[in-house]
């Protein structure tokens, strides 16, 4: 059974970056769709409202209000990623991230979201900025 696998992450200043993979394991990428979402302390995993996704069969990007401008999403075909670049991190972004396939992008807006109930979410990958 294929499993995505998230890597990259890490403890960066504010106004920092870092970039996250998605690999899967145990086979190929199983989406052209795929979103990024995470976990911040004391809050639950959702679902319902990623912070970026890619569908790569028409290179269409969505990106929630809170990282537009500051994080990009690509998608790397011949290495099989889905990577997350995040730029000018702030004490919000921390967080466990997690990338989850068939994600939804709407014909228009800039929401996109995990199919409900998603419920096979991997280990993540922790992301920490402190000064």
């Amino acid at each position: 059974q294929v499993q995505l696998v998230e890597s990259g992450g890490g403890s960066v200043q504010p106004g920092g970056s870092l970039r996250l993979s998605c690999t899967a394991s145990g086979g190929t990428l199983p989406s052209d769709r795929i979103g990024w979402f995470r976990q911040a302390p004391g809050k639950q995993r959702d679902g319902s409202e990623a912070l970026a996704c890619i569908d790569s069969s028409d290179g269409r990007t969505r990106y929630a209000d809170s990282v537009k401008g500051r994080f990009t999403i690509s998608r790397d075909k011949a290495n099989d990623a889905v990577y997350l670049q995040m730029a000018s991190l702030e004490p919000d972004d921390t967080a466990i991230y997690y990338c989850a396939p068939d994600v939804v992008l709407p014909p228009s807006g800039s929401r996109c979201y995990a199919i409900a109930p998603y419920n096979d979410w991997g280990q993540g990958t922790q992301v920490t900025v402190s000064s």
